[in-house]
């Protein structure tokens, strides 16, 4: 879905006559402040960044120039100022030299893009997951690490109220000794029937928004917005909604990374995937079990595509299982605790979310520029983000391989199997070469 420029214009005033919340910010510079991928969600991150008062907007970058005319008339109406527009993100870093960079582009540009920007001596703020592959991701956390610059990933709920207390009730003792982790992400849908493939737009650089990936045929079931269950460039459901709670996994738990990963998944409700010259349907899973065996604890992941979750009374989450009862964190039914003994009241407490998106974006906006002015480390640094994505990615290589994944997460090295490790990168389509 495209946000409509009267719904952006809308929200966007709404939002700056509220009271601003950038707590702890000192009035004065702006930085220059770049978009590479104006769509929806890299439009929603952009009106969090002109909302805090602190950028201004002078380039934005699209491979679609019909979503980039419209970004640009967008940031023209709400700041008077009329920013430079590019199709290639190179172009953009080299002739604007942006002290800020927001990267929402599909996944499989994650990497490049994020790089690139921190080479050219700007601080980033990437949509998770950090990487498509498990490589790309240690390959952004070793530049970002290299650059000085603050890199900040869209984890919000890191600082999302009502996981922010959550997160305490969890961690002072309240649920007891914590044996097992149930993670869920479910939905409804059916059958998939291919949708026919179709001429490249004349807006559209499809070379371009292919870029290292694998270059498909021309689908609006691909562009825009689909192409998180096409695994050429993104990781399906694990893959978007994994890092958000297996981040909160790690957030609560203390432990870094687990020993043994196993996934089993499939498509028997969607139907087979179908790739040819006339047509195409997604490939990703529509339901995965991911088994995540930690030192202390057993995490699993679940998710379908199909028959929703109108049996249980939460359809997205954490259930965190302890002797004292259960905790379930979720999103817009906050989170409530289940005492064991059934005596005891169930505690509540309600969801403190930023609408009409439902997220905290506006919290971690604040956070990042805290964090560029040295008054935070960043809630969502990419040190933490790159745990968390890591873990969804190393589900998805032990399906491909059909079998459990011993990880070594000291040395992030995959123990004794070849063919998985081998899956930890993929190929570049040329003439992008793959990051080291």
């Amino acid at each position: 879905m495209n946000l409509t420029r009267r719904h952006f214009l809308k929200t966007s005033a709404a939002l700056a006559a509220a009271p601003c919340i950038l707590r702890g910010a000192e009035p004065g510079g702006k930085f220059r402040t770049a978009l590479i991928g104006t769509g929806w969600w890299g439009k929603n991150i952009l009106k969090e960044a002109m909302k805090s008062g602190r950028v201004n907007v002078t380039s934005l970058c699209d491979a679609d120039a019909n979503i980039l005319e419209l970004a640009a008339e967008q940031v023209n109406d709400l700041s008077g100022a009329q920013p430079k527009t590019f199709r290639d993100f190179r172009e953009l870093l080299a002739k604007d030299k942006p002290e800020i960079v927001i990267i929402a582009t599909p996944d499989h540009w994650h990497a490049l893009n994020t790089i690139a920007a921190l080479k050219s001596g700007a601080h980033v703020f990437v949509e998770k997951p950090t990487g498509h592959t498990i490589n790309e991701s240690r390959a952004m956390l070793a530049a970002a690490r290299a650059s000085g610059r603050v890199a900040q990933v869209g984890m919000h709920r890191r600082i999302g109220p009502h996981h922010v207390s959550g997160m305490k009730f969890l961690k002072s003792g309240a649920v007891g000794k914590v044996g097992m982790v149930r993670l869920f992400a479910h939905g409804g849908g059916g059958v998939e029937n291919p949708s026919p493939n179709e001429a490249v737009p004349k807006s559209m650089d499809w070379e371009m928004w292919c870029g290292p990936a694998p270059k498909r045929p021309f689908n609006k079931r691909l562009h825009p917005g689909g192409w998180r269950n096409f695994l050429d460039y993104g990781n399906g459901q694990l893959g978007d909604w994994g890092p958000h709670w297996l981040d909160q996994v790690l957030w609560w738990s203390g432990e870094q990374y687990p020993k043994r990963v196993f996934s089993t998944a499939g498509r028997p409700v969607r139907g087979d995937a179908v790739l040819n010259d006339r047509e195409q349907t997604s490939d990703s899973p529509d339901h995965q079990v991911a088994v995540y065996e930690f030192e202390q604890f057993t995490c699993t992941w679940e998710h379908r595509r199909f028959a929703d979750n109108n049996a249980e009374k939460h359809k997205i989450g954490a259930y965190f299982y302890g002797e004292k009862g259960t905790l379930h964190i979720g999103w817009r039914d906050g989170w409530t605790f289940y005492p064991a003994n059934g005596k005891d009241k169930t505690l509540h407490e309600d969801a403190q979310l930023q609408e009409p998106d439902g997220h905290n974006l506006t919290l971690l906006w604040a956070d990042f520029i805290n964090a560029i002015e040295g008054r935070s480390k960043g809630v969502a640094n990419i040190e933490l983000a790159h745990r968390a994505s890591v873990l969804p990615l190393l589900g998805m290589i032990s399906w491909r391989v059909g079998r459990s994944i011993n990880w070594d997460g000291a040395k992030e090295q995959i123990i004794g199997d070849a063919e998985a490790t081998k899956l930890m990168s993929r190929p570049y389509r040329a003439p992008w070469v793959y990051p080291t």
